[in-house]
């Protein structure tokens, strides 16, 4: 039996303006290590996990924390030299916000963004975005559950 996602259902996302996360769309898994290691590497960020949300899509979020300016930069820099457009208007969008946000619920026919790839270390702003995705995943689960109950 497939479930039926609600198209009115709320989306959650996470936002943080201390951890570098990036969201990329049509990419390749090769291309998307690629551009983790480098970035990693480059800038010193300690370790990373990469997240699959759908199709082609993956978002990234690095472990060491960073100010708001040096967040931006970092992922200024993946935009450019990567000419990901869809990076590029993700960048912009992040920038007006003033915090990076990734989606941790499903979206329309998408599934909630799951793991598939963890380097390095894990100790710092991974360990808190688990943990807030976490709390996130409890909270739909219970929203879930109250709306399955009145039904």
């Amino acid at each position: 039996m497939t479930k039926k996602l609600n198209p009115c259902s709320p989306i959650f996302g996470l936002s943080d303006d201390e951890a570098v996360m990036v969201d990329f769309d049509n990419v390749s898994f090769k291309t998307i290590k690629y551009w983790a290691f480098r970035t990693m590497k480059f800038h010193k960020l300690e370790g990373f996990i990469i997240l699959r949300s759908s199709k082609g899509c993956y978002h990234v979020v690095f472990n060491r924390s960073v100010d708001w300016s040096e967040n931006m930069r970092i992922v200024a820099w993946i935009a450019l030299l990567s000419n990901n457009k869809g990076l590029q208007k993700y960048h912009l969008l992040q920038c007006i916000k003033e915090s990076s946000t990734l989606r941790m619920s499903t979206k329309k026919q998408k599934p909630s963004p799951r793991i598939v790839y963890r380097y390095g270390k894990q100790n710092t702003q991974i360990r808190c975005f688990l943990q807030y995705r976490k709390l996130i995943k409890n909270i739909i689960k219970k929203i879930a559950k109250n709306l399955c109950d009145k039904a």
